[in-house]
Protein backbone atom coordinates (compact mmCIF):
# COMPACT_ATOMS: atom_id res chain seq x y z
CA UNK A 1 0.00 0.00 0.00
CA UNK A 2 1.20 3.58 -0.52
CA UNK A 3 0.72 6.22 1.29
CA UNK A 4 -1.60 7.53 3.43
CA UNK A 5 -3.49 11.02 3.21
CA UNK A 6 -5.60 12.26 6.38
CA UNK A 7 -7.47 15.16 5.12
CA UNK A 8 -9.45 17.53 7.99
CA UNK A 9 -12.57 18.66 6.56
CA UNK A 10 -15.41 20.81 8.37
CA UNK A 11 -18.50 22.00 7.41
CA UNK A 12 -18.82 24.19 4.74
CA UNK A 13 -15.46 22.62 3.05
CA UNK A 14 -14.83 23.71 -0.12
CA UNK A 15 -15.40 20.03 -2.47
CA UNK A 16 -12.98 20.99 -4.97
CA UNK A 17 -9.85 21.35 -3.07
CA UNK A 18 -9.44 17.54 -2.00
CA UNK A 19 -11.29 16.42 -4.95
CA UNK A 20 -8.04 15.80 -7.28
CA UNK A 21 -5.33 15.11 -4.59
CA UNK A 22 -7.65 12.28 -2.57
CA UNK A 23 -8.05 10.41 -6.36
CA UNK A 24 -4.92 10.75 -7.29
CA UNK A 25 -3.35 9.86 -4.27
CA UNK A 26 -5.51 6.33 -4.43
CA UNK A 27 -5.63 6.08 -8.22
CA UNK A 28 -2.47 7.05 -9.71
CA UNK A 29 0.44 6.91 -6.40
CA UNK A 30 -1.73 3.44 -4.73
CA UNK A 31 -2.74 5.19 -1.30
CA UNK A 32 -4.75 5.60 1.31
CA UNK A 33 -7.01 8.63 2.17
CA UNK A 34 -8.93 9.27 5.28
CA UNK A 35 -11.18 12.44 6.14
CA UNK A 36 -11.30 13.70 9.67
CA UNK A 37 -14.27 15.71 11.38
CA UNK A 38 -14.60 17.45 14.75
CA UNK A 39 -15.59 14.65 17.03
CA UNK A 40 -16.21 12.22 14.33
CA UNK A 41 -19.60 13.99 12.90
CA UNK A 42 -20.75 14.11 9.05
CA UNK A 43 -20.17 17.97 7.47
CA UNK A 44 -21.61 18.89 4.40
CA UNK A 45 -19.52 20.54 1.86
CA UNK A 46 -19.98 24.38 -0.03
CA UNK A 47 -21.71 22.10 -2.69
CA UNK A 48 -23.75 19.77 -0.31
CA UNK A 49 -21.88 17.01 -0.52
CA UNK A 50 -22.23 15.10 3.33
CA UNK A 51 -19.34 13.47 4.62
CA UNK A 52 -19.65 11.18 7.63
CA UNK A 53 -16.27 10.27 8.21
CA UNK A 54 -17.21 8.44 11.97
CA UNK A 55 -13.23 9.44 12.78
CA UNK A 56 -12.46 12.67 14.77
CA UNK A 57 -9.71 15.23 14.20
CA UNK A 58 -8.86 15.51 18.07
CA UNK A 59 -7.56 11.23 17.43
CA UNK A 60 -5.28 11.73 14.86
CA UNK A 61 -1.69 10.81 15.66
CA UNK A 62 1.11 11.33 13.02
CA UNK A 63 1.30 7.70 13.16
CA UNK A 64 -1.75 6.78 11.39
CA UNK A 65 -0.71 9.10 8.01
CA UNK A 66 1.95 10.27 5.84
CA UNK A 67 0.45 13.58 5.18
CA UNK A 68 -2.12 15.70 6.68
CA UNK A 69 -4.02 18.34 4.81
CA UNK A 70 -6.33 20.79 6.01
CA UNK A 71 -9.04 21.48 3.14
CA UNK A 72 -10.80 25.28 3.24
CA UNK A 73 -13.92 26.07 4.45
CA UNK A 74 -15.03 29.81 5.49
CA UNK A 75 -15.23 27.89 9.14
CA UNK A 76 -11.89 28.48 9.44
CA UNK A 77 -11.84 32.22 9.49
CA UNK A 78 -14.30 32.78 12.50
CA UNK A 79 -13.31 33.24 16.10
CA UNK A 80 -15.61 29.81 16.67
CA UNK A 81 -13.42 27.45 14.54
CA UNK A 82 -12.21 24.30 15.91
CA UNK A 83 -8.87 24.45 17.42
CA UNK A 84 -6.49 21.73 15.51
CA UNK A 85 -3.08 23.34 16.32
CA UNK A 86 -1.96 20.52 18.94
CA UNK A 87 -3.00 18.31 15.95
CA UNK A 88 -0.78 20.24 13.11
CA UNK A 89 2.02 21.14 15.23
CA UNK A 90 2.13 17.10 16.09
CA UNK A 91 2.32 16.23 12.63
CA UNK A 92 4.95 19.04 11.78
CA UNK A 93 7.46 18.20 14.59
CA UNK A 94 7.08 14.35 13.44
CA UNK A 95 8.26 15.50 9.61
CA UNK A 96 5.02 14.44 8.57
CA UNK A 97 3.44 16.13 5.08
CA UNK A 98 1.59 18.97 6.40
CA UNK A 99 -1.59 20.70 3.22
CA UNK A 100 -3.15 23.78 4.01
CA UNK A 101 -5.44 25.34 1.00
CA UNK A 102 -7.57 28.55 1.01
CA UNK A 103 -8.60 29.03 4.49
CA UNK A 104 -6.88 25.98 5.81
CA UNK A 105 -3.82 28.04 5.85
CA UNK A 106 -5.47 29.84 8.81
CA UNK A 107 -5.31 27.01 10.85
CA UNK A 108 -1.82 26.38 9.92
CA UNK A 109 -0.53 29.91 10.85
CA UNK A 110 -2.78 30.14 13.76
CA UNK A 111 -0.78 26.63 14.84
CA UNK A 112 2.75 28.66 13.91
CA UNK A 113 3.44 26.93 10.77
CA UNK A 114 3.71 29.67 8.40
CA UNK A 115 6.06 31.80 11.19
CA UNK A 116 9.52 30.49 9.71
CA UNK A 117 8.49 28.93 6.12
CA UNK A 118 7.94 30.34 2.23
CA UNK A 119 3.96 29.95 2.14
CA UNK A 120 0.65 31.06 0.10
CA UNK A 121 -2.87 31.94 0.50
CA UNK A 122 -6.06 33.47 -0.64
CA UNK A 123 -4.26 36.47 -0.45
CA UNK A 124 -1.84 38.42 1.83
CA UNK A 125 -4.49 40.70 3.05
CA UNK A 126 -6.61 37.53 3.44
CA UNK A 127 -4.12 36.21 6.01
CA UNK A 128 -3.48 39.21 7.98
CA UNK A 129 -7.47 39.60 8.56
CA UNK A 130 -8.19 36.62 9.47
CA UNK A 131 -5.92 35.76 11.57
CA UNK A 132 -4.65 38.42 13.90
CA UNK A 133 -1.26 37.30 15.65
CA UNK A 134 -0.15 36.73 11.67
CA UNK A 135 3.60 38.21 11.02
CA UNK A 136 5.44 36.42 8.51
CA UNK A 137 4.17 38.61 5.34
CA UNK A 138 7.85 38.94 4.78
CA UNK A 139 7.97 34.86 3.86
CA UNK A 140 4.27 35.28 1.77
CA UNK A 141 4.49 34.39 -1.42
CA UNK A 142 2.45 36.20 -4.03
CA UNK A 143 1.61 33.37 -6.23
CA UNK A 144 -0.94 31.76 -8.21
CA UNK A 145 0.72 28.34 -7.72
CA UNK A 146 1.02 26.33 -5.03
CA UNK A 147 3.79 26.80 -2.72
CA UNK A 148 6.36 23.75 -1.12
CA UNK A 149 8.92 24.78 2.11
CA UNK A 150 10.14 21.50 2.63
CA UNK A 151 7.51 19.64 3.89
CA UNK A 152 4.49 22.60 4.54
CA UNK A 153 3.08 23.10 1.43
CA UNK A 154 0.31 25.81 1.04
CA UNK A 155 -1.94 27.40 -1.78
CA UNK A 156 -4.88 29.17 -2.13
CA UNK A 157 -8.41 27.88 -3.08
CA UNK A 158 -7.93 28.68 -6.80
CA UNK A 159 -4.75 26.02 -6.88
CA UNK A 160 -6.09 22.89 -6.16
CA UNK A 161 -4.06 21.10 -9.17
CA UNK A 162 -0.56 22.62 -8.07
CA UNK A 163 -1.35 22.06 -4.50
CA UNK A 164 -1.76 18.45 -6.02
CA UNK A 165 1.23 17.97 -7.64
CA UNK A 166 3.29 19.48 -4.29
CA UNK A 167 1.69 17.36 -1.59
CA UNK A 168 2.45 13.92 -3.58
CA UNK A 169 5.25 15.69 -4.44
CA UNK A 170 6.54 15.88 -1.13
CA UNK A 171 5.28 12.41 -0.56
CA UNK A 172 6.85 10.41 -3.62
CA UNK A 173 9.96 12.72 -4.56
CA UNK A 174 10.84 9.31 -6.60
CA UNK A 175 8.10 9.90 -9.11
CA UNK A 176 8.98 13.52 -10.50
CA UNK A 177 7.79 11.71 -14.05
CA UNK A 178 4.33 10.40 -12.67
CA UNK A 179 4.01 14.27 -11.40
CA UNK A 180 5.24 16.03 -14.68
CA UNK A 181 2.79 13.50 -16.51
CA UNK A 182 -0.24 14.75 -14.11
CA UNK A 183 0.73 18.57 -15.03
CA UNK A 184 0.39 18.40 -18.28
CA UNK A 185 -2.55 16.30 -18.42
CA UNK A 186 -4.37 19.01 -16.50
CA UNK A 187 -2.94 21.77 -17.93
CA UNK A 188 -3.83 20.87 -21.61
CA UNK A 189 -7.43 21.63 -21.09
CA UNK A 190 -6.12 25.30 -20.86
CA UNK A 191 -3.79 25.31 -23.23
CA UNK A 192 -6.16 25.83 -26.39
Amino acid sequence: MGKHIAFIVIDNFADWEHAQLSAAARTYFDGATSFHTPGGRPVTSMGGMTIDPGSAIEDLTPDAYDALVVIGSDGWTGDDAPDIAPVLRAADEAGKVVGAICAGTVAAARAGLLDSRRHTSNALDFMRCYTPGYRAWDLYVDTPAAVRDGTLVTAAGSAPVTFTIEVLGALHPERADSLAQFRAMCAAELAG
